[in-house]
């Protein structure tokens, strides 16, 4: 088990924590005569630094629950002597000496090793910004940080806070911090959170962060650190008491790089496949040294305690002549964004396409469970596989429920060298409770087969824009797309598509697009044996769409119920379960049983689909009811409805109102004329207009000059094809090609007729109320900017209020 003088073997240890308390731990196991000393410039040996941000908001409550092992108890279980507060100042690698300062007492001595580990860690990054020397700005690596961030609140009665950086412990302490009940504001470097998820899957937990009111600041650094909170580099303001650094650690390398040891091309400590350095008798582990990622191969830098555990163990192996390497890091790790769990393994897509490599990546969305076993809820699962070989690169997963026991059985499927048809092959527990008959481990290998046996091309929505002329083909239920669409798709149901197949141009790029991707397959299948041959499937269907699309723009506060009542005690007639059920589902039974309801009643209702909660305010004012209340509890979503009478949300006035309210559907310059012209006249005899424009109608409000703004593929087709405000609008008859508008305008000009340019200004100077509908802007891909000042914006509820309040209503 060693060498012949193992009894009088010292082995001196520089750090604590993971590696160095792994290693110490380790070596006295194998050999209860050594001498062993821990060197540790602070007051704790082992804590749970994971769990630091938790015991700020109370989560964790007992402080000293996040000590793991004192000096003491090392001393009393282990016979190792723990010296805290002692500081390696340098290493004699000939004398195979440290020289050591007690920072307690000050005083300088020297201390022999026959081995030594090195354990440093690695010290949280401070970014050279003005003004990082203030009180108020801090970092959280450890014990004292914490304690000092917890006075800072408590003594400052803190209430606004700003995070910089948008890792694992900036993205914890915003939640934690907001849970405590301090506004948060998150500015991080780049385009998302969490680096090691694809930006479609960080939008997931944006959505998340938003939800709670924490302000995302997202490709946004800060130029300085001032009394009232930062400064951001484009000169934006924003105000915090207390600003918490979380951009990321640095390998502590100082004491190895001056004792000469040699580091690698990331600037860790290089190390071979025992933990050793360059010299025969140092091995370095944790966070401080250089490894290689096990998919890649490439030099790394993966912090992460796991990896620096195993690397203790391995290195006090080696020292006691047990041969044992460590077989490099694949960066497997897990986190909690308030009821949302997302974890990762392997490379992500970026590290995929950095290192050249020839990949397939799928998107699917099954539930945790069985769907009829209550509290099933939906995951986002991404994976990552080599096209030529299947084997499996990486894999990512978000969701409420069961994703990390998907991504360690993944992490175990890459570490094995399995390809995404072993997947198929894997047996994995099941009962309705715990998962299904396919788990979704299974579904993405089936996916993941049919691509590479050629029975399905899938496409990720990143790639759409990359086809010539695609049409995008909807397969999902009205009352699904009701609820949104992809901009300019075709609505062909499925189950209409045998019969309708031939409406379909042969020609052109076919997109097939269901809720998550299985109706996708089905269609494919069903237009491939009928002779199509530009056909995809898109990967995760509509719902991975709008995880790529969603907007995570700098926000400063996302409303939690907008438009919800405030009417929660009214008596509730009827409940209504709907966990488990996926979208159309749950809007389907709402449906079914608000027709069997009386004008007054109430239902309560608990689902679990993270869509409900956007569709349900759309579905109670398409169905006459009131949204009363709605809130998470736990993973799910609760709300009250209540059936009301008539249209109106709100009590109709009476038929003597001179309100006048027109819906401007068109987009045709007569008929935008007469809208205008209608509108003028009514406001000439007194009444109060409304002009609510949706759909094309939202192209007479354009401008005319063309506004440099970030829009998707589609988004930016719709706008080439779409006219660029009223001067370019066309006539709905006998338009022939722009002559036809070109010689109406001439023929209102020569009879003294106002332009429709002249209409719109008078229109807004006497007082006519134009609204933008939000809903038909997003689906048509329109921003703000892109329309004339003066313009209000709303949705559906508005102009049913304006209607309701109007004595007359038009449509043009």
């Amino acid at each position: 088990m060693g060498t012949s003088n193992t009894s009088t073997l010292k082995v001196c240890i520089v750090g604590g924590v993971a590696g160095g308390a792994s290693a110490a731990a380790r070596l006295r196991r194998l050999n209860e005569e050594a001498e062993i000393v821990v060197f540790e410039k602070d007051e704790y040996i082992s804590f749970a630094n994971c769990g630091l941000p938790y015991h700020i908001s109370g989560t964790i409550k007992e402080r000293k629950n996040l000590i793991l092992q004192t000096p003491e108890s090392f001393k009393q279980r282990f016979n190792i002597e723990v010296r805290t507060f002692n500081l390696v100042t340098r290493i004699d690698r000939q004398k195979k000496q440290l020289f050591i300062k007690n920072l307690k007492t000050g005083e300088h001595y020297t201390e022999h090793y026959d081995k030594l580990v090195l354990a440093p860690g690695a010290a949280p990054f401070v970014p050279p910004i003005k003004g990082n020397q203030a009180e108020h700005f801090m970092t959280l690596r450890n014990i004292p940080d914490m304690d000092r961030i917890i006075a800072y609140i408590n003594q400052h009665n803190v209430k606004q806070t700003i995070v910089i950086g948008g890792g694992f412990i900036g993205v914890e302490v915003a939640e934690n911090l907001q849970e405590f009940g301090i506004k948060v504001r998150l500015v991080e470097m780049a385009d998302q959170v969490i680096t090691p998820l694809d930006k479609e899957m960080a939008n997931i937990l944006h959505a998340k962060l938003k939800e709670h009111d924490i302000a995302l600041y997202l490709s946004s650094t800060v130029a300085e650190v001032t009394g009232a909170g930062v400064t951001l580099s484009d000169g934006k303001v924003i105000e915090g008491q207390l600003v918490i650094s979380a951009i990321g650690v640095r390998p502590e390398i100082q004491l190895a790089k001056e004792a000469g040891l040699v580091l690698g091309k990331t600037g860790g400590i290089l190390v071979d496949e025992h933990m050793l350095t360059n010299d025969e008798n140092i091995y370095a582990v944790g966070d401080a040294v250089e490894i290689r990622h096990f998919i890649t191969g490439e030099s790394a830098l993966i912090p992460l305690a796991g990896p620096a555990n195993k690397q203790g163990r391995i290195a006090a192996d080696n020292i006691m002549g047990i041969q044992h390497e460590y077989k490099n890091t694949q960066g497997t790790g897990i986190l909690k964004v308030y009821n949302l769990q997302a974890a990762f393994t392997g490379i992500n897509e970026k590290a995929a396409k950095t290192a050249g490599l020839d990949y397939e990546a799928i998107h699917l969305h099954p539930m945790s469970h069985a769907g009829y076993y209550p509290a099933a809820y939906e995951l986002a699962l991404k994976v990552i596989f080599e096209k030529a070989t299947g084997k499996l690169l990486g894999a990512q997963a978000v969701g409420p429920d069961g994703v990390d026991k998907r991504i360690d059985v993944l992490a175990t499927a890459i570490r094995a060298g399995l390809t995404v048809r072993d997947l198929t092959e894997l047996e994995l527990a099941y009962a309705p409770p715990f998962g299904s008959a396919k788990d979704p481990v299974n579904m993405a290998g089936y996916i993941g087969e049919n691509i590479l046996d050629g029975l399905m091309t899938s496409i990720t929505w990143d790639k759409v824009e990359q086809l010539e002329n695609p049409l995008i083909v909807d397969l999902r239920t009205k009352l699904e797309t009701d609820m949104g669409m992809i901009p300019g798709s075709l609505f062909l149901p499925v189950d209409e598509l045998r019969q309708r197949m031939n409406e379909l141009p042969r020609e052109r790029n076919i997109v097939l697009c269901c809720k998550v991707g299985i109706r996708g397959h089905i269609a494919y299948q069903i237009l491939k044996q009928n002779g199509f041959e530009k056909l995809y499937n898109l990967s995760g269907g509509y719902n991975s769409y709008t995880n790529y699309t969603s907007d995570s723009r700098t926000t400063e506060s996302i409303p939690g119920n907008s438009g919800v009542g405030d009417e929660s005690s009214k008596i509730i007639e009827s409940e209504l379960d709907l966990r488990g059920l996926q979208c159309p589902g749950p809007i389907v039974q709402l449906a079914q049983q608000i027709d069997r309801m009386q004008a007054g009643e109430s239902i309560s209702v608990l689902a679990s689909d993270p869509g409900f909660v956007k569709d349900l305010p759309a579905f109670c004012r398409a169905r006459d009811c009131k949204l009363v209340t709605q809130e998470n509890r736990g993973n799910d979503y609760f709300a009250v409805v209540r059936k009301e009478q008539g249209l109106s949300l709100v009590t109709p006035i009476a038929s003597t109102s001179r309100k006048k309210s027109l819906i401007v559907f068109s987009g045709d310059l007569d008929r935008a004329m007469a809208a205008f012209i209608i509108a003028n006249g009514a406001r000439a005899m007194g009444s109060e207009v409304t002009l609510f424009f949706t759909f094309w109608g939202l192209n007479i409000l354009r401008r005319p000059e063309k506004i440099r703004i970030k829009k998707t593929f589609i988004e930016k087709m719709f706008g080439m094809m779409m006219p660029r405000g009223a001067g370019e609008l066309k006539l709905s008859q006998m338009n022939f090609g722009g002559i036809g508008s070109k010689l109406m305008r001439w023929v209102m000009k020569n009879k003294n007729v106002d332009s429709i340019e002249s209409l719109i200004q008078q229109a807004q100077q006497n007082g006519v109320k134009l609204v933008a509908c939000t809903m038909s802007m997003d689906v048509m891909g329109i921003q703000k900017d892109e329309l004339i000042d003066g313009v209000e914006y709303a949705g559906v509820a508005h102009y049913l209020q304006e209607a309701d309040e109007s004595n007359q209503s038009f449509m043009i």
